[in-house]
């Protein structure tokens, strides 16, 4: 295995935390697919969903965090929270 890939599968809180995040913004119908290189169909309830477990990480991880975590986390979800507000209910 090379150095690179090494480094392709090391993850940490906050990869896995931004990981969420653009799955939020793909189901939103916010991120191009690459592969038809077209928008996904918005889906309120998956997005919501994977907000909800953003919330929940916060709220268990709550002191426990470095402060470029928390705050990573917490601009993350306002930033998915202003997002899910403009799919077309």
């Amino acid at each position: 295995m090379s150095e690179e890939s090494e480094e392709l599968t090391a993850i940490d809180f906050s990869t896995f935390i931004l990981s969420l995040g653009t799955s939020a913004l793909y189901q939103m119908g916010h991120v191009v697919d690459p592969s038809t290189g077209q928008r996904a169909q918005p889906n309120r309830v998956l997005a919501q969903q994977t907000i909800d477990t953003l919330e929940m990480l916060q709220k268990k991880t709550r002191d426990n965090l470095t402060e470029e975590e928390g705050k990573l986390i917490h601009s993350l979800l306002y930033e998915l929270h202003m997002r899910f507000l403009e799919i077309p209910k």
